[in-house]
């Protein structure tokens, strides 16, 4: 192998060109068409849809990692499953799959998700991973108009030094693809402005179905998808089965599209 020399750039320039891309981005998406709470495959499946169609996206995820349970499928093993007719789904991005049996297929965890990822960046999708999400940003008539978000190893401090002060993110819209934690529909419930009835018991045949199909606006500038819609509405959950997280974040889209047009 011929011998590589790299360039010529110290530690200095590293550190400013981190800095400055991730600040300038910062300040650019303080305000954004959609705030997207929840990195998982309904959030960024929703983010993907979205940005192909020129909508300013942000998606805040509180890990280091993005995709949620779509890494590891079911039981910590990385095969997940995908109930028809979502495998169109997986046609769409390139990702193989194999039948189990009719109507059910099977891939792999981390080569789908690698996919929808790299999909949604690809589409122009922005993300602020290690945040968490905190509060609403609500406005007089209690529409909701962004997050209040913080760097999630706060919460990790010990409680006599977690003064650390977050800070707001406007948004037209926002999603709540926090998954069973339904993390911003769980603060409207919080300041008496929603009621959720939690999560049911697992039945996947009628989870999947009844997830896309409640899918929609929630509150007034708030959209909710995937496995949050079970809590908000007191579906069954569906276990490792991810066809309805998909088109769950397709339909979402589709939704704050409408909104965002009137």
């Amino acid at each position: 192998m011929k011998k590589v020399v790299f360039s010529k750039v110290g530690e200095k320039e590293v550190t400013r060109a981190i800095a400055e891309t991730f600040l300038k981005q910062f300040k650019e998406y303080a305000e954004s068409d959609c705030l997207i709470i929840g990195g998982g495959p309904s959030g960024l499946m929703a983010g993907k849809e979205l940005a192909e169609k020129k909508v300013k996206v942000l998606i805040v995820e509180r890990n280091n990692y993005l995709g949620g349970g779509f890494w590891i499928g079911g039981y910590l093993m990385n095969k997940l499953t995908i109930r028809a007719p979502a495998e169109k789904v997986l046609d769409e991005l390139g990702i193989p799959y194999e039948k189990y049996v009719e109507g059910l297929f099977v891939a792999d965890g981390p080569h789908a998700c690698s996919k929808l990822i790299a999909a949604t960046c690809d589409a122009g999708a922005k993300f602020a991973n290690m945040t968490i999400f905190d509060d609403l940003v609500l406005r007089g008539d209690n529409r909701v108009a962004g997050a209040v978000v913080n760097w999630t190893p706060v919460t990790a401090l010990p409680r006599e030094i977690t003064c650390v002060d977050p800070v707001g993110l406007e948004a037209k819209i926002v999603v709540d693809a926090t998954g069973h934690d339904a993390q911003v529909v769980r603060k409207l419930e919080e300041r008496g402005l929603i009621k959720t009835r939690g999560f049911g018991a697992m039945w996947v045949e009628r989870s999947e179905d009844a997830v896309v199909e409640h899918t929609g606006e929630a509150y007034p500038g708030l959209v909710v998808c995937g496995m949050a819609v079970t809590t908000t509405y007191g579906l069954p959950r569906m276990g490792p089965t991810f066809g309805a997280m998909l088109l769950s974040g397709r339909r979402a889209a589709e939704i704050v599209l409408k909104l965002l047009k009137k």
